[in-house]
């Protein structure tokens, strides 16, 4: 029987690393895509421009929120794996929007769940769950599959709905159906308006001379940075096993946004002075005194998560999973990548033309 793989959230960062690790492996890849009056294909482009496409990959225009969609693309494509990767995925965004990202993020997860019951034959599901539903209480790091769940946003909320749903259809109708709780993980794909790609992507803009500094929030959160391209693999180990079961996957370590701060301008020969606390803490360049960072309250969360720190022992013991990116290499990757698009060339340039 051929693998045939049905990706939610095809177009993100992601489901981009999915669909290329997928591909890889020889599987038959489907991915659900919105329509919008601008493409927001440009994570996949490579792809579509490829010789899979179309031959072993195709893209179907549906919404998560839609059941008949699902109802209709699990029975047309009888997927032998299915990848919830889908979702309004940035909390800050969550407060503004709580309503939708409760239908997005966890109503849509019982809808497809319900379509694969019913249509999906011996399919095996994966649902791209979240640290967030750890809420970041000190007290309970690390954070591990037996750590208790106190989500503070309506994203974390909808989530945590979405993690009981596939436990319950897992547990009610013997589905394989697993629940991957990934840490944040990042690349120079992630969304713009999430906080690492914020950071290299002002630095990059400020080296252009198109900004002036760089507003953050919470400088003292911290955070279990990883590699979103290390964590696909474990998305596709979780389905592989021989009995479903639900799975952290991070670092192992924790960083706070100011030590990302530090280190996307060390990549540039940068180092970062700093002066002040909370919101009146600012950086400024150690050699030129220009301020390069503040605080801007706007960018505060009504409830802050503090402190993420994964432990994924379990994951790397029953899965074989291990991450191949570190905190310093993941760092580099992104700021070099947004130093070539923004000033058309990479870090190590731009040092040497200082």
């Amino acid at each position: 029987m051929k693998n045939v793989a049905l990706i939610t959230g095809v177009t993100g960062q992601d489901g981009s690393y999915l669909a290329e690790f997928l591909l890889e492996k020889g599987y038959e890849v489907h991915g659900l895509v919105r329509r919008h009056s601008i493409e927001a294909t440009d994570r996949i482009d490579h792809i579509i421009a490829s010789p899979y496409n179309n031959t072993k990959f195709f893209l179907h225009y549906a919404d998560t929120t839609d059941s008949s969609n699902m109802i209709r693309l699990v029975a047309e494509v009888k997927p032998t794996e299915v990848y919830n990767l889908a979702a309004q995925s940035h909390v800050g965004i969550s407060f503004e929007v709580p309503e939708y990202t409760a239908d997005a993020t966890g109503v849509s997860t019982l809808k497809l769940l319900e379509a694969i019951r019913l249509f999906g034959g011996p399919c095996r599901f994966y649902q791209a769950s979240t640290s967030e539903l750890f809420g970041g209480l000190p007290e309970t790091a690390p954070q591990s599959e037996k750590t208790p769940f106190y989500p503070k946003s309506p994203y974390g909320v909808a989530k945590l709905y979405s993690y009981w749903i596939t436990v319950n259809y897992r547990e009610s109708y013997n589905m394989f159906a697993c629940n991957g709780i990934l840490f944040n993980h990042e690349s120079p794909r992630r969304g713009e308006n999430f906080v690492t790609r914020k950071i290299t992507l002002a630095i990059a803009n400020i080296m252009a001379g198109k900004q002036e500094k760089l507003s953050l929030g919470n400088m003292n959160a911290k955070r279990d940075w990883g590699f979103a391209g290390d964590y696909v693999e474990g998305m596709w180990l979780m389905l592989q096993q021989d009995k479903p079961g639900d799975y952290v996957l991070a670092t192992n370590e924790t960083h706070t946004v100011r030590e990302f701060v530090e280190a996307a301008f060390k990549e540039l020969g940068i180092t970062i002075r700093w002066e002040g606390t909370g919101v009146d803490e600012k950086g400024y360049d150690s050699e030129t005194g220009r301020l390069l960072v503040d605080v801007n309250p706007m960018f505060y969360r009504p409830a802050e998560v503090e402190f993420l720190w994964g432990d994924c022992t379990k994951a790397e013991t029953e899965l074989g999973w291990e991450r191949r990116v570190g905190f310093e290499g993941l760092v580099a990757m992104m700021m070099d990548a947004d130093m070539k698009a923004i000033c058309g060339y990479g870090c190590e340039e731009y040092k040497n033309r200082k």
